[in-house]
């Protein structure tokens, strides 16, 4: 990495972490880094504080094609599955930087098109599920031809990054981030007479198109989650998703892959 680079840190401003952050700010200065205020003038984006705080960096700072991301967790935390660095070893992080130590992977996001008219991107997950206690009806469509209608808590999108996250808890598949896929899982389906659902995850290529119609029975305001956000839209029909164009890319260290992250995550 060359320097000159500009670095824009994202973190939860707190005065702890502002003392601990202050001499890895020197550090990097010494070492040729500059620090901006604008996240729009950084070259590179570390986030700090773990893989939320990573998918708000890339959230808030509006999905850069133009730029790098990484995260640093802060001491105590375990790293995680987007994140290389620790609070710790800053200057590891600083050094690698220098002398090309690094690698740049590609995150497939998904792109959520709701009602037709907006437009939401996800690197982990996008959710549609109800907000009241009662099932929510959607029909589901694969390149606009029907394929079942689920009735039940809600839906997961995930990306393969993201398969990791909400979409493993319930028992969705764990995909390599090299395959341009997104998963659909479910959230406690009821399957009886009216209502057939597959009953389990299932994967669809980049090429593909799905879309979620809400059917309207009385529970017609669901919520949608867009990472770790609830999306601030209540009058919701339908939704078409899709694989996106845009990547985001990280900075990663060439001694941890993905695989490597996962294993050190949950076995």
């Amino acid at each position: 990495m060359a320097k000159g680079s500009n670095l824009y840190f994202f973190y939860k401003k707190d005065e702890e972490l502002e003392q601990k952050l202050k001499p890895l700010f020197n550090l990097a200065e010494e070492n040729g880094f500059n620090i901006v205020e604008d996240h729009q003038e950084a070259n590179i984006i570390v986030s700090v504080g773990g893989d939320g705080m990573f998918l708000q960096a890339v959230r808030k700072t509006g999905f850069r094609q133009d730029c790098l991301y990484t995260g640093i967790t802060r001491s105590g935390e375990e790293a995680g599955l987007y994140c290389d660095f620790n609070l710790d070893q800053f200057d590891e992080m600083v050094h690698s930087m220098m002398y090309e130590e690094l690698e740049v992977r590609r995150f497939p996001i998904i792109e959520a098109d709701v009602n037709g008219d907006s437009s939401f991107y996800c690197l982990n997950e996008m959710s549609m599920r109800s907000t009241i206690i009662k099932t929510i009806v959607l029909d589901v469509y694969i390149d606009d031809i029907h394929f079942e209608t689920f009735q039940g808590d809600g839906l997961i999108v995930a990306t393969p990054t993201g398969s990791t996250g909400y979409n493993k808890s319930t028992k969705g598949a764990v995909v390599d981030p090299k395959l341009p896929c997104f998963q659909v899982s479910e959230l406690a389906s009821l399957n009886n007479n009216r209502y057939r659902t597959l009953g389990s995850s299932f994967i669809l290529s980049g090429d593909r198109k799905l879309s979620l119609k809400l059917v309207q029975d009385g529970n017609d305001y669901p919520i949608i989650g867009m990472d770790n956000e609830a999306l601030p839209i209540r009058n919701i029909h339908n939704l078409d998703i899709r694989l996106s164009d845009k990547v985001i890319k990280t900075i990663k260290l060439k001694d941890n892959s993905y695989w490597e992250r996962v294993k050190r995550t949950f076995l």
